[in-house]
């Protein structure tokens, strides 16, 4: 029952061609919504999942990013914003590479989609093979990985920095509290926020800070997107957008591998990243990575559900898993004694708020990610225990795009589509893939192929079942 109510979900935000978020509150296609989107539709019809990304990467800049929001032109420009008409990306980010057909903004998201490619692949080897699906998509995830490793690379510290809060995925998290206070909020009058017209105000971001965010993206669109020179006000290295990232990276290893390419290449940036990421963000005190303003030097002290999720990588230092998942469990965030998901900010912080945006409630993306990472480290009955939760909490909550962290209180929109597809994932696990062919070690070929063409079949009766005109 609540697998089909999540495909319907997805059913039901399907476009044609890509997934909106929620027919309300966001619609069109935003960057790791889509990635999160295709790991859930994989189940349902992998063709499907497969055109998501590919659908994503066909807005990609010619410089490599992958634009968080792809504009739907048949959608109303007061249906969103910033709509298309802020951004202006065909025009002003003409230099930047930006496409001439399309209207993206020009900020990104965290890179979950080489995870997400390899995933889709697994879930329907035999017909990804025979469609080439990695050969097409390889290319521009590469070049997207190449574009956060080199020009996002501020000051040569080895991690990726972003240049706005949306693009950490987290938008309103107390994290950037600090670095948004140098910001000049845009005048009050000068924009309208249409989110306030489909959600509770007390679940949205204040005037104060969305008046900063869009101060921000004003002075990078002005600015032709640029990556370089010292204008930018607020960059920051942020520990769950670097994780993701390395993440993915061991992901193209796979995908490498997969094309009889080298994949040594990617293990060694995924390895190096890692090590960046204990030197500049581990914080033994905290017992959490912290996210670090780049341009004062500095770490900021807010504790953030982005500091544990490096527990993900499979060569993170075990002593420092044990240490996030003790913090996890602790009074900060509660997990197993004061709540059942993980909730995004410190239960005890300066700015905790059980309903506001990232300020304090809980995210069924994240939790699916910390379940992965649980069961990474070898914690099953933790990742059991978050497992069932995210299912009770989704189904309670019709789907919620957050809820409370203590009482599960739907928060936000409902139907939202990766709340849907995260339970599909969990409720429908496929082949093994998380970390770099591990868990296929030691099998012989004829084993892998067996299992692939086992997957192909179970891939193939899941869309019958649930969607006769799926492939269509």
């Amino acid at each position: 029952m609540l697998g089909q109510a999540a495909a319907q979900v997805l059913l039901d935000n399907w476009t044609g061609a890509s997934t909106v978020p929620s027919t309300s509150l966001y619609p069109h296609q935003w960057s790791w919504d889509s990635a999160f989107v295709a790991i859930g539709l994989r189940h349902l019809s992998p063709q499907r999942a497969r055109r998501e990304l590919e659908t994503l990467l066909g807005a990609q800049w010619a410089d490599g990013r992958i634009p968080h929001i792809v504009f739907n032109p048949a959608v109303s420009h007061g249906a969103y914003f910033p709509s298309p008409d802020f951004w202006r990306s065909s025009t002003v980010g003409r230099a930047a590479g930006a496409p001439a057909a399309l209207e993206t903004s020009g900020i990104v998201q965290p890179p979950v989609h080489a995870l997400a490619a390899l995933m889709v692949h697994r879930s329907d080897p035999g017909t990804s093979r025979r469609e080439r699906f990695l050969e097409r998509v390889r290319p521009g995830l590469v070049a997207w990985h190449e574009y956060l490793t080199g020009r996002r690379d501020f000051g040569g510290h080895g991690l990726a920095a972003v240049l706005h809060p949306w693009e950490t995925g987290m938008d309103n998290s107390p994290c950037w509290d600090e670095p948004l206070s140098r910001v000049e909020p845009a005048p009050a009058g000068s924009f309208r926020r249409a989110d306030l017209s489909f959600g509770d105000a007390s679940d949205r971001p204040t005037d104060l800070d969305y008046g900063r965010y869009v101060s921000l993206a004003t002075q990078y669109r002005d600015h032709g997107y640029r990556d370089t020179g010292t204008e930018h006000s607020f960059v920051v290295e942020d520990p769950g957008f670097n994780a993701l990232l390395i993440m993915s990276e061991y992901a193209l290893a796979d995908i490498a591998e997969e094309l009889g390419q080298d994949a040594e290449p990617h293990r060694s940036r995924a390895r190096r990243l890692t090590t960046a990421l204990m030197r500049r963000l581990w914080d033994e005190d905290a017992g959490l990575f912290l996210c670090r303003d780049v341009r004062t030097g500095t770490a900021l002290p807010d504790k953030s559900v982005t500091g544990l999720l490096p527990l993900m990588l499979p060569e993170l230092p075990e002593r420092t898993a044990r240490a996030l998942v003790r913090t996890m469990t602790g009074p900060h965030f509660g997990l197993g004694a004061t709540t059942r998901l993980v909730p995004s900010y410190d239960l005890r912080g300066r700015a905790f708020d059980a309903s506001r945006y990232w300020r304090g409630p809980a995210w069924f993306n994240i939790n699916w990610l910390l379940e992965r990472g649980l069961r990474q480290h070898g914690m099953s009955d933790q990742a059991d225990a978050v497992r069932q939760a995210v299912l009770d909490a989704a189904g309670a909550s019709d789907f919620a795009e957050y809820v409370d962290p203590r009482t599960g209180k739907a928060c936000g929109t409902t139907n939202f589509s990766w709340t849907a597809a995260v339970v599909l994932d969990l409720l429908l696990p496929g082949p093994p893939d998380l970390t770099a062919g591990r868990a296929a070690a030691g099998r012989s070929g004829e084993e892998q192929r067996a299992g692939d063409r086992a997957a192909g079949r179970r891939a193939h009766d899941r869309t019958v079942a649930a969607d006769p005109a799926a492939d269509a």
